[in-house]
């Protein structure tokens, strides 16, 4: 009578393949059983136990390396100890489930564009623009920026976007930053330029609030570079916006408002 069955039973029987239960053997999980009289290694009960326990560990996503050590204890230490064992390899996994699911989460803000980058917040904004009579490229270059802004200075991100909340509350503000995106169709040395420049660092003296709060702007102070990066990102392809940000900036500076130097 031949006492046990094959490998290709036995994984059968446990429901992994062949080449499974051979890589066990081969990294010691589960032990090779001796060979009957015609050279088949013949796996019995006890073989056939440690090879479920094995895979169901598996299953549960304990790395191999850990299974064995683990159904070790099992066996030389009492029930509290394996327990124990158990709950810290199911504390990884809930961290590694949350990992997975952020992971998720992101590819699914990218397939909604923005929100990939950037909070609701200020995915809220950038919706509202459109609204308020700015076009495609005005909504773009804002839209860089935020991302920018966000990555680069952190800490100031949420002042950066109060600021921006109470600017296109700004019936004024509004229409000057109107007048900015129509200035780049004027030459470089349009009058205009410096005109529009004044009424807007006067507009922004004349309402602080849209300058930011103090704890916003003590986040800006000491990233001059970042701050350059981020108002210069499109220096090439809008010179005149670009000219009357500098000029805006260089009269507030004037008149004492501590705006970080590009």
């Amino acid at each position: 009578m031949v006492n046990g069955v094959t490998i290709g039973q036995a994984a059968a029987f446990v429901g992994v393949t062949v080449k499974t239960l051979r890589h066990y053997h081969q990294t010691g999980l589960v032990a090779e059983p001796p060979r009957d009289v015609s050279g088949y290694r013949r796996y019995g009960s006890a073989e056939l136990l440690r090879l479920v326990q094995v895979r169901t560990l598996a299953a549960a996503g304990v790395p191999l390396a850990e299974i064995g050590p683990l159904l070790d204890a099992d066996a030389d230490a009492d029930a509290e100890e394996f327990a124990a064992a158990l709950a810290d390899v199911g504390r990884r996994l809930t961290e590694r489930i949350e990992e997975l699911s952020a992971r998720r989460d992101t590819l699914h803000r990218l397939a909604e564009g923005d929100r990939a980058l950037l909070p609701d917040r200020a995915c809220a904004l950038l919706e509202r623009m459109p609204g308020l009579g700015f076009g495609p490229d005005y909504v773009a270059a804002q839209r860089e920026a935020l991302v920018l802004a966000r990555a680069m200075v952190p800490d100031g991100f949420d002042g950066f976007l109060s600021r921006l909340e109470r600017c296109l509350d700004d019936p004024v503000y509004v229409d000057l930053a109107k007048r900015g995106c129509e200035a780049e169709t004027w030459a470089p040395d349009d009058p205009r330029i410096e005109e529009l420049a004044t009424a807007m660092a006067d507009h922004y003296l004349a309402n602080p609030a849209l300058l930011g709060d103090p704890a916003g702007r003590r986040a800006w102070r000491g990233a001059g570079a970042q701050y350059r990066l981020i108002n210069d990102h499109r220096g090439d392809q809008a010179p005149v916006s670009a000219r009357l940000t500098a000029l805006t900036e260089a009269r507030l500076r004037a008149a004492g408002v501590p705006v970080p130097h590009r």
